[in-house]
């Protein structure tokens, strides 16, 4: 299979693969944010999904940090109704 090697596609990925975290570990991000542990409660699942990103894209734009935004913005800015003492 040919390494991802365009911005745009590489960011669908990215946000692919934090989806599908968000989708199957929603208790741990419950609890990852009520508790401020996040990225400890899903340290094995991120870095399996950065693994499987980097895997798949080409090294100039893994150097670009997609997997990280899509995980900011769907594993922590789409779960702002849940409480937390963070915000």
């Amino acid at each position: 299979m040919a390494l991802i090697d365009t911005p745009e596609a590489a960011r669908r990925l990215a946000r692919a693969i934090a989806s599908d975290l968000s989708l199957y570990n929603e208790e741990k991000i419950t609890k990852g944010i009520e508790q401020d542990t996040l990225f400890e409660e899903l340290a094995e699942e991120i870095e399996e999904g950065r693994a499987l990103f980097k895997s798949r894209v080409s090294p100039e734009l893994y150097g670009q940090s997609f997997y990280d935004r899509a995980l900011v913005d769907i594993l922590v800015r789409s779960k702002g109704h849940i409480k937390s003492e963070i915000w």
